[in-house]
């Protein structure tokens, strides 16, 4: 069966809006029609007669451009003509001013299934100013690519002392959930007075990573040009709280992890008696187009899925980070990353990661960090039976 995104299906009835007359609509370039993704969301839904008086952009802005953690300013869109107003600058969710003369706000921005990704946090900002404001909310639907199973899904699960923009929820690193019941979850925990729907994709089935569902891979942000990038990214972008290059600027990033330093045949030796699964490692020479030595020649360790069913990207992320702690005790160092939300850039990694006491493991002793002391970081017992009543796909 082909898939369709919540988009598609208000397009082909308009009557799923339930008569609103004035709409916000939350979104980005990347979000694209199932049906034909040179398409923008924004204005197949104005073709469709859908009446948008208002959009609103997440962190790179509506371009999906701007430079990773880059405050983005309001503005006018060249393709629409309506007005922008950034959700990541001045303001991280929409104020009474900018709601309060609409009859309902769309999400509609495609996610990458890793808790720290804030397009996640734009939604639950969205959700929680529909609320207060008493405009309904209306969420789009899209796939998770990285798949819905959630035998797959990997902590820690965020511990409310490291609440930042890239976790505001106590949820786990890799969720396994669509945006829409992520929404439904947060509906029944946290806003119980939003007025909430979610339109469902069709075709979906939570067995299904984005190369299932058969559609071309759209950059969700600058450094997520494929979903090769997508699926590692979970666990690889750890390595942005430390001195090492993700390969920003390159043709694959949070696919290798380098340092003008780097001695990758000691940092293999040391993974392999720590055994991560479902990939291969290969050394790489890369230079950065952004981001730690950004146009030096870096040393580097390239990851290439082998085996989609084994891989766990956090545990493959974390055990990757204790193997260069090990072997590079005088180079690697944990490092500051400031953006719009987090100027200071301090307290990085425990942001992402979502734990404190991680963070003390690796500075005291990386080489004990072994599958099994992963395994225990990683887990997330309850996590199936507590979102049980919001799954929407089988």
């Amino acid at each position: 069966m082909t898939v369709r995104f919540g988009v598609d299906r208000l397009i082909a009835d308009p009557s799923l809006l339930g008569g609103a007359q004035r709409v916000g609509l939350v979104t980005n370039d990347a979000a694209r029609l199932a049906a034909d993704s040179s398409v923008r969301s924004r204005v197949a839904l104005i073709k469709a007669g859908v009446p948008i008086v208002r959009l609103f952009g997440p962190e790179h802005g509506l371009s999906a451009a701007a430079d990773d953690g880059s405050a983005v300013s309001d503005g006018i869109d060249a393709l629409t003509g309506l007005p922008v107003v950034s959700l990541y600058g001045e303001r991280l969710r929409p104020d009474a001013d900018s709601l309060h003369d609409l009859d309902a706000v769309l999400f509609d921005i495609p996610d990458v299934g890793a808790r720290f990704y804030t397009y996640t946090w734009t939604l639950f900002h969205v959700l929680a100013a529909c609320e207060e404001t008493g405009v309904p909310l209306i969420v789009l639907d899209r796939p998770n690519p990285l798949g819905g199973e959630l035998s797959m899904a990997e902590g820690p699960v965020l511990e409310l002392g490291c609440r930042s923009f890239v976790g505001e929820d106590v949820i786990p690193l890799r969720h396994q959930l669509t945006l829409g019941e992520l929404a439904e979850l947060w509906h029944l925990e946290r806003f119980n007075d939003a007025d909430l729907r979610v339109i469902d994709c069709e075709g979906w089935t939570r067995a299904m990573r984005w190369p299932d569902t058969g559609l071309p891979w759209v950059p969700t942000s600058p450094a997520m040009p494929s979903f090769e990038s997508a699926e590692l990214y979970p666990g690889l972008c750890l390595f942005e709280a430390t001195n090492l290059s993700v390969g920003r600027g390159t043709d694959a990033p949070f696919q290798q992890v380098g340092a003008p330093w780097l001695d990758v045949p000691a940092v293999l030796a040391d993974l392999a008696r720590r055994i991560p699964k479902g990939v291969e490692f290969s050394e790489v020479m890369f230079v950065p187009g952004s981001g730690p030595y950004v146009a030096e020649p870096c040393r580097g360790i390239h990851v290439r899925v082998t085996r989609p069913e084994a891989l766990r990207p956090v545990a493959l992320g974390l055990l990757l980070l204790a193997a260069i702690a090990t072997t590079h005790r005088l180079r690697f160092q944990w490092a500051r990353y400031p953006t719009a939300a987090n100027p200071s850039g301090e307290g990085h990694f425990e942001r992402l990661i979502g734990r404190r006491g991680i963070r003390r493991v690796f500075d005291a002793s990386p080489d004990t960090i072994d599958a099994d002391g992963v395994r225990a970081w990683t887990s997330i017992d309850d996590w199936a039976a507590r979102v049980g009543g919001v799954l929407a796909y089988e």
